[in-house]
């Protein structure tokens, strides 16, 4: 590809998605949301983010994407430790700290 097709499609892409965005934005900007919209888009992070993480835990680029026992366990380790403690700070360095010792052991 050309560079001026190259850079055609990155500022296409870069416009559409300020569109979108300012669309919603600039409907309800000057707007309330009624409650229950509110109270929805709380549980945004927790649907987006595991969707994220997952392929990364299930088939890492790290490992020719295979699964690894290592992630599975630091996976499972974050997420219980996040869930007795409600605490990410303490989640994400028990996950760390997990990997770490899964990779040294295994």
């Amino acid at each position: 590809m050309s560079d001026l097709t190259i850079w055609t499609v990155i500022a296409v892409t870069g416009i559409g998605t300020f569109l979108l965005r300012f669309s919603f934005l600039g409907a309800v900007g000057r707007h309330s949301l009624p409650p229950v919209v509110l109270r929805l888009l709380r549980y945004t992070p927790v649907a987006v983010l595991p969707a994220l993480v997952a392929p990364l835990v299930v088939w890492p680029a790290a490992t020719g994407e295979n699964t690894d026992p290592a992630r599975l366990i630091a996976a499972v380790a974050t997420v219980a430790v996040g869930m007795l403690t409600r605490n990410v700070l303490a989640a994400i360095l028990a996950g760390a700290a997990t990997l770490g010792l899964m990779l040294y052991l295994v």
